[in-house]
């Protein structure tokens, strides 16, 4: 896969057993975007650090979120940045506005519904503790991205059995393929 790719992790940042983890193993050019407070993310912080990251990249790279790094993204996307993406490939997005909501993180609600600037797909679970179904149709609706429905598949990590996860790698190549034509 030919993309400049950047990693977004969720809350508390994806471990070994994570398929972004596994992914970036197989991609040592592919990185994954820090952040200063996995533990208790600020938002607003955290946009300034995906900005700078974006604009370290050699082209527009594709983001590949998970979780409440999809929430990031469309926050990222209402911003002031003068700077673009290929595209979004956002994985389980946790809804700011439920109850499920880690109150650690802090500035996420209201989740961001405008449409993305940028091609994107999102990939949902029927059973995901972080998000309903309905709910992560409605944002992809919003947001103007492919839907993509797995099933029972929980928060799709590694602790759901999504360690490395070729299908969503499949979604992530079709999605480069998209934004490089």
């Amino acid at each position: 896969m030919d993309c400049d790719v950047l990693t977004l992790a969720g809350i508390w940042n994806s471990g070994p057993s994570h398929w972004q983890t596994h992914w970036e193993q197989r991609n040592p050019k592919w990185k994954r975007v820090a952040h200063r407070d996995w533990n208790n993310p600020d938002c607003h912080e955290w946009v300034d650090e995906l900005d700078a990251a974006i604009a370290m990249s050699e082209g527009p790279p594709i983001l590949v979120a998970h979780s409440l790094a999809c929430g990031l993204v469309a926050h990222w996307a209402r911003s002031e940045s003068t700077l673009g993406i290929g595209g979004a490939l956002l994985v389980a997005p946790a809804d700011a506005d439920a109850s499920s909501f880690p109150s650690e993180a802090v500035g996420f609600a209201p989740m961001q519904l405008q449409k993305l600037p940028f091609p994107s797909i999102v990939v949902a679970s029927t059973n995901d503790p972080y998000v309903s179904i309905e709910r992560a149709r409605a944002f992809a609706q919003a947001w103007g991205s492919r839907f993509v429905e797995i099933g029972d598949a929980g928060h799709i990590n590694g602790e759901s059995g999504y360690g490395d996860w070729p299908e969503g790698e499949k979604l992530l190549g079709e999605l480069c393929e998209q934004v490089s034509v």
